[in-house]
């Protein structure tokens, strides 16, 4: 028989009767580490109240080696960074992968890439193009022996300008020969054909891996992805629902597995964990 391909009308009828999957198996490999996408609304919950404490207990709950959050920032004046740094180092083991350039901000338009272990070779922030201010951060590394890529963007709510966006990001890694792996909040809930991330394939995958992530209290939309290149590298994908990430922000959190064992090679020149910050080896930040 064949099989019937997701839709937005099948996906959004199985979210409203409850069927639609919290998590997805993609291969039956060994996972070794776990990265994590969240659009944290600014820390204000779908109860209305502002609480970075509880946004971090949530992470705490994902217990991630890396994360991508959006919405790290307030969106205008200067920017402030919202989330208490130091406490979720201290609780977690986090800390940022990029240091914004001045100011009080804590990520590159929203954007904020959070670690547990390993040594930055490379950060770049990007500006994407649109008629909104949208931007990603990619990250260069070596974890757990393995030299990857990680891109974490908040893509803008018009196709037109997600098209553009999920154009630049793509060829920002067409000359990168590393594993790649590509998140956040990409504000695209089509999954067919008009879907702006279609022209992530064949390089990005799985593309119609659905699973619902916004709003949270219940979840329609797959907004929020989780994509690699290979797509092999993921070996799982799976919604963090809980009593907690259900009222902390209108966006659940989306985790992968990752399998790095077959990817492992020698590592080159990077810079090491250093005080709250990734910074050079040797150097404070």
């Amino acid at each position: 028989m064949r099989q019937r391909s997701t839709t937005l009308p099948r996906s959004l009828y199985a979210a409203l009767r409850k069927e639609a999957p919290h998590s997805i198996q993609l291969n039956m490999q060994e996972p070794c580490t776990t990265i994590a996408s969240y659009n944290i609304h600014k820390c204000v919950g779908t109860d209305g109240r502002f609480d970075p404490a509880r946004t971090a207990r949530v992470i705490a709950e994902i217990d991630p080696d890396i994360i991508a959050i959006q919405e790290a920032d307030e969106r205008l004046g200067d920017r402030q960074g919202l989330l208490d740094l130091a406490a979720l180092k201290r609780e977690t083991g986090l800390v940022p992968l990029h240091a914004a350039d001045g100011g009080r901000s804590h990520g590159w338009h929203g954007n904020l890439i959070l670690a547990r272990s390993g040594a930055v070779v490379d950060v770049e922030p990007v500006r994407l193009p649109g008629l909104e201010p949208r931007g990603a951060l990619i990250v260069d590394l070596e974890l757990k022996g393995v030299s990857m890529r990680v891109i974490a963007a908040h893509l803008g709510l018009l196709r037109r300008s997600r098209s553009q966006q999920t154009a630049a990001l793509l060829g920002a890694t067409q000359t990168v020969l590393r594993p790649t792996v590509l998140l956040g909040d990409f504000n695209e809930w089509r999954v067919q054909t008009r879907s702006s991330l279609l022209s992530l394939l064949p390089h990005f995958g799985p593309v119609h891996a659905v699973l619902p992530s916004f709003p949270s209290r219940l979840p329609l939309l797959a907004l929020d992805r989780i994509l690699a290149r290979p797509p092999q590298l993921i070996a799982s994908l799976a919604v963090h629902k809980t009593p907690l990430s259900r009222v902390a922000s209108d966006h659940l959190p989306v985790v992968a597995q990752l399998n790095l064992a077959s990817l492992r090679h020698g590592s080159g020149a990077a810079l090491r964990v250093g005080e709250g910050a990734l910074a050079p080896a040797g150097k404070p930040w």
